[in-house]
């Protein structure tokens, strides 16, 4: 199954194009997903090598798409897309479109191309009466899990009961096509750190005045993104910018209040035209479900004395003191600690 559909795209140098692939280009496609996937956590044996070249298998009920470079004959990555209920369909609804077996030429990596053909599913479920885009990675593929969640995909842990080849533990997400109005959650895009520096600084001003230390704290959305996890909301719908909490990356913690077992979050801030939109509860439930999927059983955080509308909001969503960590004295008094112990997915440890 094939469509002529093109999407051209500018990376700002050159005009990157996804469209179906020829049938005298699947040999090429095959090759091209077994090189993506070798460099990957996943390295095929030969089996599954042998299924990921069968690009003229997948073609039959779905469509394989390509990406290259203007009107270029180079692949430089792949996707396949197949609709719910079909052969390579494994977890989308018969009114979803499944995004699957995405590969990426390792030569022409960091160039957005992963995101690239994302964008080009969405638009090709929203042209064709689908709701949802659907995809599914493995738990240790780190990497791409953090391109998902840049591009707006949403862990559907409800749909994760089902276990890929060899045992592997899969981490299902979707997207949908027009959502409904609302806060999405997601990772912070480069091109928007700017942005959340400004929202940061802004939001805690608000709250009285900032030592310069902790404003430059604050402000340092690029070590943040860098080094740990940047978690923005967004409006569903428009793509405000609402607020932002920083995480740690998997196995890492941000400060020593987070013990083994622990999720510790960071600089939790909601815009200040925002506030009163739930834009705070919807990233700290976010770092409660990040805690779950990660198999950890509680979220800690700190928080200054004279934060008192954020005490509120943890004190409303379940979290407690935890008095036997507040040993750090700070300008107005001790720096309060707060928990919130939650049942981890069992095995899991994926974003």
């Amino acid at each position: 199954m094939s469509t002529t559909t093109e999407n051209p795209v500018s990376d700002g140098a050159t005009t990157l194009t996804v469209r179906s692939a020829r049938p005298d280009e699947l040999a090429a496609v095959g090759e091209l997903t077994v090189a993506g996937f070798s460099v990957g956590p996943y390295p095929p044996d030969a089996a599954r090598a042998a299924l990921l070249r069968d690009a003229a298998g997948r073609a039959r009920t779905a469509d394989v798409r390509v990406a290259v470079e203007g009107t270029g004959e180079d692949l430089l990555g792949t996707a396949t897309l197949a609709p719910g209920g079909t052969e390579h369909a494994r977890f989308a609804g018969p009114d979803e479109l499944e995004f699957r077996l995405l590969a990426v030429s390792p030569a022409a990596r960091r160039r957005g191309l992963g995101a690239l053909l994302l964008e080009d599913a969405v638009a090709q479920a929203r042209a064709r009466g689908f709701t949802r885009v659907v995809l599914d990675t493995g738990a240790r593929n780190e990497t791409a899990q953090r391109l998902y969640h840049r591009s707006g995909f949403t862990r559907l842990p409800e749909r994760e009961d089902r276990l890929g080849g060899g045992g592997l533990r899969l981490a299902v997400f979707g997207r949908d096509v027009d959502p409904a109005p609302g806060v999405l959650v997601r990772l912070a895009r480069p091109g928007e750190l700017d942005a959340v520096s400004r929202l940061a600084l802004d939001a805690y001003a608000a709250d009285g005045d900032l030592p310069d230390w902790y404003a430059a704290q604050v402000a340092d959305a690029a070590t943040r993104t860098r080094e740990a996890e940047l978690w923005v909301a967004v409006d569903a719908v428009t793509g405000e910018l609402l607020g932002t909490v920083t995480l740690p990356r998997p196995g890492r913690t941000l400060s020593a209040t987070a013990l083994d077992g622990e999720l510790d979050l960071r600089l939790l801030a909601s815009a200040v035209p925002a506030r009163g939109r739930g834009v705070g509860t919807a990233l700290v439930r976010h770092a409660l479900d990040v805690a779950r999927w990660r198999g950890l059983h509680r979220v800690v955080l700190n928080s200054a004395p004279r934060m008192t509308a954020a005490h509120s909001l943890y004190t409303t969503l379940g979290f407690v003191r935890l008095p036997e960590r507040e040993t750090r004295v700070v300008e107005g008094g001790t720096l309060l600690a707060f928990g919130y112990d939650v049942v981890p997915l069992a095995g899991d440890d994926t974003l």
